[in-house]
């Protein structure tokens, strides 16, 4: 199959799930196109099945906020059209499901093509943004025109259901781990740098957002340690990532947590 993806580039869980699964559709033989705003951080290697379409978002001095979501939907019909996509999956909500339905409408007038679109929801898409009266009218309708939705947890289905009249039925596919990448390997020499003394060792990976209650994570640590010897490694980076260093200092536990920042080799 010939099969579009669209996500956000960055180190959230969205556009990683997104771009390793388009990696792993490439491996079995199908074409993969991503299209969104610069290369997905995970898109580090080469497959000759595998392409990358950028979003070029115009500026003009009369717009005050660029529109990528026009930019994007005029992306996907150039891509749909020139490149004979069969479907496509956009990963989060806000405002890949919206843009979809607009280049499926635009290649169907054009083309008389109709072109599936399955709408994967991640979470703040639903629980936070998505929520906001604002946004909500163009989420409900873009869900409700996708050919198929799917969701990453069962919590997250029963929360769309609950805070949005949608009519379609959404399907759990949960986050899948790549077993032959994250596996247990030989660590001793890691261990002894982190915890040279034999501590306990916790790790936090996260894009250090108020939503992910980081913390919470330092608190508990900090509950920890009182308890028995421990070193608290702090994987990803982000807005409460400052705040996240200073509270270390406060609690007095700088030197048992590390902050290692955006990490790509995350079995390493």
């Amino acid at each position: 199959m010939r099969i579009g993806i669209v996500c956000y580039p960055t180190f959230g869980g969205s556009g990683v799930l997104a771009t390793e699964l388009g990696k792993a559709l490439a491996d079995e033989g199908h074409q993969v196109h991503f299209i969104t705003y610069q290369q997905p951080v995970r898109l580090n290697v080469f497959n000759a099945n595998i392409f990358y379409h950028e979003v070029r978002v115009p500026t003009y001095p009369l717009f005050d906020y660029p529109p990528y979501e026009v930019a994007l939907a005029s992306t996907m019909v150039d891509v749909i059209m020139n490149h004979d996509l069969d479907l496509l999956h956009v990963h989060y909500a806000i405002p890949h499901a919206s843009a979809a339905y607009m280049a499926k409408q635009i290649v169907k007038q054009k083309a008389n093509r109709n072109v599936p679109v399955i709408t994967t929801l991640h979470g703040t898409d639903i629980t936070l943004v998505g929520k906001d009266k604002t946004y909500e009218p163009v989420v409900t309708f873009s869900l409700n025109e996708s050919d198929a939705i799917t969701a990453v947890s069962q919590n997250l289905r029963e929360e769309t259901y609950k805070f949005f009249p949608i009519q379609k039925e959404i399907e759990v596919i949960h986050n899948f781990v790549d077993v032959e990448r994250f596996n247990k390997k030989p660590i001793d020499a890691f261990r002894k740098v982190i915890a040279p003394n034999g501590e306990k060792i916790l790790i936090h990976a996260s894009n250090f957002r108020k939503v992910k209650r980081v913390a919470d994570v330092i608190h508990v640590f900090a509950a920890v340690r009182k308890e028995m010897p421990a070193k608290l490694l702090m994987v990803g980076d982000g807005p409460e990532r400052p705040g996240m260093e200073e509270l270390t200092r406060d609690l007095g536990i700088e030197d048992d947590v590390r902050f290692l920042g955006k990490q790509e080799q995350m079995e390493d």
